[in-house]
């Protein structure tokens, strides 16, 4: 059997993750002191106080090799086969330790037969693969076909987002303070996207409702050219500007409920409120991967 494993930043709701059949392994936030584990966390409880954060912003850390290694080899003791989609490298180390815990597991177990890919992004544009390569593995196919399946999604998929306030990047060491502190006095708004991995400018508006109407566009043509098979409206902190965005502006569009879920605060508190908005089209997009492509790590019997 093919288990299929991911991260908490992916984002993915408990419903999901049991009709899909998805094991998560977690990262942690670490927070004055008390460290929170990303997959059980009240995510709105703690993005309530988000405002009050910026001056003291959580740290995140990813899963110990223990823990790793603990989740994978109880897989290969069963004899299943697994497959790993996994955050970004450009945005965590996760991938680095997935792929020294399964190799250890492979030199205790050498029938240990693993797949684990690079992401190369977060929230439901991690998503979007995990569970098209659920979809697959559901149907009895391969672990290649699966793995085929996870990397058309990868391709496929894109995530745009705009966040409230740039001091939250610059905190992070995203951007630097004076270009924070200029956005911010004429309120420049970043539509922000992910390519080759890493969070990359897209456009810079000079307003926070040209931003969104910005990522409106950029989704209107991506669907005419691509069409559109998922999406999911993401946010950072409080939900209601995001219900009302989805329901105003992205529902009229796609003529169908959409789901608003908040991103992993392993991601969130990088970024600092925002709203954003993940798709997974029918056909592949250029946009993503100019310089590179998605990882792969192969374990074979």
């Amino acid at each position: 059997m093919i288990k299929i494993v991911t991260d908490s930043v992916a984002s993915i709701p408990a419903d999901m993750l049991r009709e899909g059949e998805v094991e998560v392994v977690s990262l942690y936030v670490n927070h004055d002191g008390v460290e929170h584990v990303d997959a059980s966390m009240d995510v709105d409880a703690f993005y309530a106080d988000i405002y009050q954060m910026v001056d003291n912003i959580p740290t995140s850390s990813q899963p110990s090799q223990h823990v790793l290694e603990e989740c994978f080899h109880r897989i290969a003791q069963a004899g299943d086969t697994l497959l790993g989609i996994f955050v970004s490298s450009g945005l965590s180390g996760t991938f680095d330790g997935v792929a020294r815990a399964a190799r250890c597991v492979k030199k205790r177990i050498s029938d240990f037969e693993f797949a684990l890919i690079d992401s190369h992004s977060c929230g439901f544009d991690e998503a979007w693969p995990v569970l098209r390569a659920a979809t697959v593995r559901k149907s009895g196919r391969s672990l290649r076909e699966c793995v085929e399946a996870a990397l058309s999604g990868i391709r496929s998929s894109r995530f745009l987002f705009t966040p409230e306030t740039l001091t939250f990047l610059q905190k992070g060491g995203r951007i630097g303070t004076a270009a924070a502190l200029i956005g911010n006095i004429i309120k420049l708004s970043p539509v922000l996207t992910v390519i080759d991995g890493k969070a990359a400018p897209l456009a810079t508006l000079r307003s926070r409702k040209k931003a969104l109407s910005r990522i409106v566009a950029e989704f209107r043509s991506d669907v005419e050219h691509y069409g559109l098979k998922n999406l999911a409206v993401h946010y950072i902190g409080d939900k209601t500007p995001a219900l009302e965005w989805a329901h105003q502006e992205i529902e009229p569009l796609v003529l169908r409920p959409v789901r608003v879920i908040p991103v992993s605060p392993v991601v969130g508190m990088h970024v600092g409120p925002a709203i954003g908005i993940a798709y997974e089209c029918e056909r592949e997009m250029p946009h993503k991967f100019p310089g590179m492509q998605p990882s792969l790590v192969y374990g074979s019997r």
